[in-house]
């Protein structure tokens, strides 16, 4: 293979994840491969009030131990979900020591709504105590491109660097740019991913009032999201960051990385139907998972597993399910699809950073997480989830699908380094 054609391909050396499950990488696909929930009653703030309360809370999550106190309480928990996962994927990647080239590493780290709890708090500060009550860092910790703003100055990152916000597809976005700058020769390594906090009042309030959440549950928060389950009826918020540490094939070669996958191919499109509502069709997700596929050079009978954007709401799933077949024809039925969001619940703008890193896990480990609180099936969703248990089967090449309101739609896939 020429020197080339290693600067175009771009694989996966590094990984870091905050979730609902656990604090790193080991204790979130541990989680997924047990099973278990990470929903639970949330505890932020009194839900007695709200049509749904359960959440995929992170519990347990000290941001001084990946910052500065003093820089911690100036930013926005996203931002420091996003500083400890972007650590902790340089550590994974032996690049801790710093880049060689500061200039050729970048950060792309996503998120859909950027610091709500910082607007809900500071607006309530505004109308209790007056203007100028309110805080001067408001605006850096509110905006959604300061967890990558942030992170790069964490970790001297000088490239290229900016926030992508397209709802709950933006996590997949941001790794896919990651992969378009590498090819193009303007990185040699991106911290790519996304990160997500709000589980607040306001989210909450908004998200119930829209009729999108879990409501059926309350009193069983760990079975609130089932997706492709007849008996679903919403997604379940969760909060935390999945990062990525991506590196030319040449730049990962010529410093000895561990290679954990290859990142193969991309797809991007919009459904141009409705804000909120996916196209019934799957029309645009259809022509998303094609172009994913075929960037990688690959057809819809090479993708052994699919973790499915499967959020748990009654017109997603039902839409997702007839994409598929639509694509994978007679073989729809026996490729094997999950929604690792039964666990985690939807982590929104950081949903595809930590669902690529359960695509890169299956591929290492040989092991596809199951969708759990499968129980009841659904005629418009008859493939097969893996229903409650994980399964133990050779992965070559996993496909990761998210979707966002104003009908974005992002696909990126990931094949076994070779």
């Amino acid at each position: 293979m020429s020197q080339r054609e290693d600067t175009q391909r771009v694989v996966v050396t590094g990984m870091g994840a905050v979730t609902p499950l656990g604090l790193d990488v080991d204790a979130f696909w541990e989680g997924l491969v047990a099973g278990r929930s990470g929903l639970r009653r949330v505890e932020a703030f009194d839900t007695t009030e709200y049509a749904c309360q359960a959440g995929g809370e992170v519990v347990g999550f000290d941001p001084n131990e990946w910052m500065d106190p003093k820089d911690a309480k100036r930013n926005d928990r996203y931002t420091q979900f996003a500083v400890a996962a972007s650590k902790m994927a340089v550590r994974d990647a032996g690049l801790e020591g710093g880049f060689s080239d500061p200039y050729r590493a970048g950060c792309i780290v996503a998120s859909g709504m950027g610091g709500l709890d910082t607007i809900e708090k500071q607006t309530f500060r505004l109308f209790e105590s007056g203007p100028r009550r309110v805080s001067p860092f408001m605006i850096p910790m509110l905006i959604s491109n300061m967890a990558s703003g942030v992170v790069a100055i964490e970790l001297k990152a000088r490239g290229p660097n900016y926030g992508i916000v397209s709802a709950c597809a933006s996590a997949s976005h941001s790794i896919a740019d990651a992969l378009r700058m590498i090819r193009a020769g303007e990185a040699d390594v991106m911290v790519a991913g996304g990160s997500e906090a709000t589980i607040t009042r306001i989210g909450f309030a908004g998200f119930c009032n829209m009729k999108a959440m879990a409501t059926r549950f309350n009193d069983a928060p760990e079975k609130a999201s089932r997706p492709f389950d007849a008996h679903r009826d919403g997604f379940v918020m969760g909060e935390g960051a999945g990062i990525l540490v991506l590196e030319s094939l040449a730049h990962a070669k010529a410093r000895g990385a561990h290679i954990y996958a290859e990142l193969g191919g991309h797809g991007a499109t919009c459904d141009a139907y409705h804000i909120t509502s996916p196209d019934p069709e799957g029309a645009g997700l259809v022509e998303c998972m094609r172009r994913a596929i075929a960037d990688a050079g690959l057809t819809p009978d090479d993708v052994d597993y699919i973790n499915a954007h499967g959020t748990s709401t009654p017109y997603n799933d039902r839409t997702e399910t007839a994409a598929i077949k639509v694509l994978f024809g007679a073989r729809a039925h026996s490729v094997r699809i999950s929604s690792t969001k039964s666990m985690t619940g939807h982590l929104l703008g950081a949903a595809g950073g930590i669902e690529a890193i359960a695509c890169v896990k299956a591929i290492n480990e040989g092991i596809i997480p199951p969708t759990i609180n499968y129980e009841y099936p659904d005629p418009d969703c008859d493939l097969n989830y893996v229903p409650n248990k994980a399964v133990r089967q050779t992965v070559d090449v996993a496909v990761s699908n998210n979707l966002g309101f104003g009908g974005h739609n992002a696909t990126v896939l990931f094949r076994r380094f070779a």
